[in-house]
């Protein structure tokens, strides 16, 4: 499995980074460097086996923005976006034993997703764009919310309560895409995307409980950019 995730990554890498600056391209040069700020939705879930079935929780993620352009082919246009986001994942468990007991996992991240960006359409006006890339993250604190009562006891899973995570580096890939409107006042993007964890938060040697512990968000989000060069 470890050997799978690592290869996925590998290939995720080498994918997203077809855009990436360099000597050997052939495209027109650009030089458009844009600031800016993010704010959206998580729709929290995490991969568990075995499994625990979930309501979707819904968070807050926002943070900040640079994005590079450096070439132009034909009608796509191509660079790199990095961001720095504080992000608020974890998971609400879907209880049907008719106890009335509730039970959620509160996760606050740093993440730090570095993207190719593609964009497509006029420079000037409406572009339709796609982000490709991976994301690294490090869990800066998490609190268990449970009902009182709680009979942890009596659920078919029960060996994630009162277990804190194992591991806080979190690293995955990301796919996304949306629309972006460019105006005199800077750039306005709203974007959609999906991030697919290639690590788990619990340990899943053989020894362990869990086979899979991953998050999978989807993502909601708008971004303003301005313009520091052209």
């Amino acid at each position: 499995m470890i050997g799978i995730k690592r290869k996925i990554l590998l290939l995720w890498i080498v994918i997203s980074g077809v855009c990436l600056p360099s000597n050997a391209q052939v495209g027109d040069l650009r030089n458009n460097l844009a600031v800016g700020f993010n704010g959206g939705v998580n729709f929290n879930s995490i991969s568990f086996i075995p499994r625990i079935k979930q309501n979707t929780m819904t968070d807050f993620n926002g943070g900040l923005t640079i994005r590079y352009i450096s070439e132009k082919y034909m009608a796509l246009i191509c660079g790199i976006q990095a961001e720095v986001n504080y992000t608020k994942r974890g998971w609400s468990e879907l209880i049907e034993d008719e106890s009335g007991e509730t039970y959620s996992r509160n996760m606050n991240y740093i993440e730090v997703p570095i993207l190719t960006h593609w964009g497509f359409g006029k420079e000037k006006g409406v572009q339709v764009f796609l982000n490709l890339g991976s994301q690294v993250a490090y869990l800066l604190n998490e609190k268990e919310n449970m009902s009182d009562p709680w009979h942890p006891g009596y659920k078919p899973v029960n060996e994630q309560y009162g277990k804190t995570v194992d591991n806080k580096f979190d690293y995955g890939i990301i796919v996304g895409g949306g629309l972006e409107v460019k105006t005199k006042v800077g750039n306005f993007l709203i974007e959609g995307r999906y991030y697919y964890a290639l690590s788990d938060f619990y340990n899943i040697t053989k020894k362990d409980y869990f086979n899979r512990a991953a998050h999978a968000i989807i993502v909601g989000k708008i971004t303003y950019l301005f313009d520091v060069t052209k």
